[in-house]
């Protein structure tokens, strides 16, 4: 692999957000220092990668003037994906029938955080309504990716994980449906964690009871992760489905290394999605680490024949609910891969509903079970590289084609499908030099394990976290 890129940013940006906590609390440097350094490094980088097109400086100086003492991120600022409302700030979904959006208030979970000492800077990019494994929209154009600007960054979190990539921010929100906040990790070689539903925060007023698409926390190392996490959990009463603040913080699981790790690998989740040579070689790499380090690696077979069906028939039916009753002022700037998820979902019968049902209760039961014998199931996150910024979706693997760009996202399914966490870790390099992820898939609930589990991978890879200067191709 070559050499990493380098990084000349200001150096408080280097630091993991953790590392900045304790010198914001021992009084080394100020919130003030690192909105300094943040929108400087914005400045810098944001020409070359348009990972956070939204810039609200003048709020955050203000939500700064007001930040109360002694909490978890003690004024770390932030990003916020641009699905997601926030008070005064220009929030437009990625469509251009909300392009001069700019609501009142803000969504629960930005409230969370910003009462947990988080300082928003700006809004990360976004497919329109989040619906794409690439990054772009018709508002504000494409997200490059930072170790290759030719290339996507994928989606639909991708502007947020370029931003943690290049040092804008040292934490930033994404979301997950099908591998929303997964895959943009791996292509970026940042960490994504998609948590247990309603552990940082619920679905819309009119989703309520939505469990596929969460939240998540994004950032540059497990650690980071698990302290992310921690600002964003809090029971909320207004939610059927929040979950109440675990007793002990997610920053101490981190830290709680396993013993006799052990690992049940599916290279291909059961003949579920197609792997490319390049992605399997970097997770074998990386699993024969864990083996040399003392961690039991075996091969398992899942039974994953009904998974594509039911991921589908969960994902229209969810369609459907959300963007069918838009104002049409929205709907007639729909892209067709939105209008064609609306149609599926209008297309399926209460036989498919009911089937799909009891498929999710199958599989979940089938996992979990197996997650009583391992501590994780490893498996990829994503079957390719990166592919060009200026290609929607790829259309074949290994040659083999791919139908649309579902396909291209398989290995997010069982996770969304189950409701069990997942988490997007940087394990290598492909022989481009491009990062690779693997993704870990822990017990219902069980977010503090598999983040112990992914901090001693981490520890074992000894893979540099450290943003770089974008690469422009």
């Amino acid at each position: 692999m070559k050499d990493r890129p380098a990084f000349s940013g200001p150096e408080l940006c280097a630091l993991e957000a953790h590392e900045v906590v304790g010198l914001l609390r021992r009084g080394e440097i100020s919130p003030n220092d690192l909105l300094d350094a943040s929108f400087k490094r914005c400045a810098e980088v944001e020409p070359d990668v348009n990972a956070m097109p939204i810039i609200c400086a003048d709020r955050a100086r203000v939500k700064l003037s007001n930040l109360q003492p002694n909490t978890i991120l003690a004024g770390i600022p932030i990003g916020i994906k641009d699905l997601m409302a926030v008070g005064g700030v220009r929030t437009t979904y990625g469509t251009k029938g909300l392009a001069d959006n700019i609501p009142e208030t803000s969504e629960p979970l930005v409230e969370v955080l910003e009462n947990n000492g988080a300082i928003v800077i700006g809004k990360t990019n976004t497919p329109e309504l989040g619906a794409g494994g690439n990054t772009f929209n018709e508002v504000f154009g494409s997200t490059r990716n930072p170790w290759n600007t030719s290339r996507n960054a994928g989606g639909s979190s991708g502007g947020a994980a370029a931003s943690l990539a290049t040092g804008e921010v040292w934490l930033s929100h994404g979301s997950d449906y099908g591998g929303s906040l997964r895959t943009p990790a791996a292509y970026c070689g940042v960490v994504g964690l998609r948590p247990s539903a309603g552990r940082a925060g619920g679905g819309g007023i009119l989703t309520a009871w939505n469990t596929e698409g969460v939240q998540g926390p994004m950032a540059r190392s497990v650690t980071d992760c698990a302290l992310f996490l921690d600002a964003m959990c809090g029971f909320d009463p207004a939610s059927p489905i929040s979950i109440e603040t675990p007793s002990s913080p997610f920053l101490r699981a981190a830290g709680s290394a396993p013993e006799n790790l052990r690992i049940a690998y599916s290279p291909d989740m059961g003949g579920h999605g197609l792997v490319s040579p390049e992605v399997a070689d970097v997770l074998v790499a990386a699993l024969t680490v864990v083996e040399r380090n003392g961690g039991t690696v075996e091969e398992v077979k899942l039974n994953t024949s009904t998974l594509d069906k039911t991921f589908r028939t969960l994902r229209g039916l969810g369609f459907l609910a959300q963007y069918s009753r838009m104002p049409d002022a929205v709907r007639i700037h729909l892209k067709r891969t939105i209008l064609e998820n609306v149609a599926h979902g209008k297309s399926l019968t209460v036989e498919d509903i009911a089937d799909a049902q009891i498929s999710r209760s199958i599989m979940f039961n089938n996992i979990s079970g197996l997650l009583h014998k391992y501590d994780v199931i490893a498996c990829p996150v994503v079957g390719l590289v990166a592919g060009p910024v200026d290609e929607e979706f790829p259309t074949t693997v290994n040659g083999q084609p791919l139908g649309d760009y579902l396909d291209w996202l398989r290995f997010s399914n069982l996770a969304t499908v189950t409701g069990l966490p997942a988490i997007s870790l940087p394990v290598g390099f492909t022989p481009d030099g491009m990062p690779m992820a693997i993704q870990l898939i822990g017990p219902n609930r069980g977010e503090g394990k598999l983040l112990a589990v992914a901090r001693v991978m981490e520890q074992m890879l000894g893979l540099s976290n450290c943003p770089i200067d974008p690469v422009v191709k």
